[in-house]
């Protein structure tokens, strides 16, 4: 099932942050490479999330955005199935260029050592059986003393 409102490759092309949800239950925020109509994370041993994916391969995500000065309120989830695979270099540098920039040599150190082999990283690849791209977007208020939005 898919419902799009908006152009939802474009918005996952930026460097935003995911929230990832496990059958464990559990929710972690991640950085992610959307490629190929699917999610790709980095993971490994300093989080749950290959230990979860082993016991139960369901997994949630959401990417969103609510700018209360634009009005810019969008959001991708998606409902699927995780599968770990082999670390890819090239890929995991990808994802980290996003958001780190192309000088790895102003990367935090901790980054830097998935530009070699990174024995004990693997990639978590999402593939989606529910995508939605919903653009809840609105006019923001005029009023200019910072207030926010009254909630629905």
């Amino acid at each position: 099932m898919a419902r799009l409102d908006f152009d939802h490759d474009a918005f996952l092309a930026r460097p935003l942050t995911a929230r990832l949800a496990t059958a464990r239950p559990a929710v972690r925020p991640v950085w992610y490479l959307w490629e190929e109509e699917r999610f790709w994370i980095l993971v490994g041993p300093w989080n749950h999330v290959p230990a979860d994916v082993a016991a139960d391969p369901r997994v949630a995500l959401v990417v969103d955005t609510c700018d209360l000065v634009t009005g810019e309120c969008r959001q991708v989830v998606c409902r699927g199935e995780g599968e770990l695979v082999p670390y890819e270099q090239a890929r995991a540098r990808r994802k980290l260029e996003r958001y780190l920039g192309p000088d790895p040599g102003r990367w935090d150190e901790r980054f830097r050592l998935y530009l070699s082999d990174a024995p004990d990283a693997q990639l978590l690849r999402i593939t989606s059986t529910f995508l939605t791209a919903r653009d809840l977007s609105f006019v923001p208020s005029l009023d200019s003393g910072g207030s926010s939005p009254a909630p629905t």
